[in-house]
């Protein structure tokens, strides 16, 4: 085995807690092998006391860049210099370019969740898309989904106002799309998705640790003709996907979007598009055969 690092390594990691779970590293460590470029990718689990001497850090080293996943996604807007204008209205960021010491924010969730969905097939231009769930990711889909031409994005959470901060977003900054805030209420959501395109989990129900629960509990709440997509990807076959699949609902799980987000920030780092056929294949097929 060839060691490939050097003193000319560029260091790029993921900030967030817990990350051991991640399988980033292995995706774009992957790509830069295959591309021969001179970057190593890092996790680093970082508890919320030490986030801003982290950040800083990140700058220090005159590292390229890094990724930011939960609990950080909007904490760490206000440590960085610099936006890209879809994260000013998203309001969380995921990527972060080093650009000659200053810190710019980007956000690849949602534009990496609507290219996989398009993948798939499923369509939201002037459709009905519901959303379970007002965290960083949510946040990111539901105005991406917006301004790809969602005719109406709905957003239920616990906490109301939390749901609404988005759809106020989606109201005051794309006209062409309007939001909507509700409650988690299962009945509720039924109604909802009635006339629904896409029906979205962005809660961390189904994860691991919550393997168990669903944001729905029978497949009577949903519809046939709905396209059923959980941000979860480990396990890759959630609770909440296999009462979608009963309701004979076509179904999508976050690999996609883990896919497509990292290939984003892939290209904002380095510049390169990223080898996306060679991670389906090497990481990818081995959460696949676990279904």
């Amino acid at each position: 085995m060839v060691n490939r690092i050097k003193g000319t390594t560029q260091l790029i990691g993921l900030l967030g807690y817990p990350v051991k779970h991640s399988i980033s590293p292995q995706i774009h460590n992957t790509a830069f092998e295959a591309l021969n470029l001179d970057y190593a990718y890092m996790a680093f689990e970082v508890e919320e006391v030490f986030l801003k001497e982290a950040v800083s850090a990140f700058r220090a080293l005159n590292t390229t860049g890094f990724n930011v996943t939960m609990p950080y996604k909007k904490k760490v807007f206000e440590l960085l210099d610099e936006v890209s204008e879809d994260v000013g209205i998203i309001g969380s960021v995921n990527t972060v370019k080093n650009k000659n010491g200053r810190l710019i924010g980007h956000n690849t969730d949602g534009k990496g969740f609507v290219k996989a969905l398009r993948e798939t097939g499923a369509d939201i231009r002037d459709k009905k898309i519901v959303i379970v769930g007002a965290g960083g990711a949510a946040r990111a889909i539901a105005i991406q989904s917006a301004f790809d031409g969602a005719g109406e994005v709905v957003i239920f959470n616990r906490t109301l106002s939390a749901a609404g901060e988005i759809a106020d977003a989606i109201n005051c900054k794309i006209p062409d799309s309007k939001g909507r805030a509700l409650g988690i209420n299962e009945e509720v959501l039924k109604e909802e998705l009635k006339n629904a395109a896409v029906l979205v989990n962005c809660t961390s129900m189904g994860m691991k640790s919550a393997a168990d629960k669903s944001v729905v509990t029978a497949p009577g709440t949903l519809h046939r003709d709905l396209f059923v997509a959980d941000i979860v990807y480990d396990p890759p076959k959630t609770r909440f996907l296999s009462i979608a699949e009963e309701a004979g609902c076509k179904t999508m799980n976050g690999l996609g979007m883990l896919l497509w987000q990292g290939a984003i920030a892939f290209k904002i780092w380095t510049g390169y598009n990223m080898p996306v056929d060679i991670i389906r294949k090497e990481i990818f097929g081995e959460f696949m055969n676990r279904i």
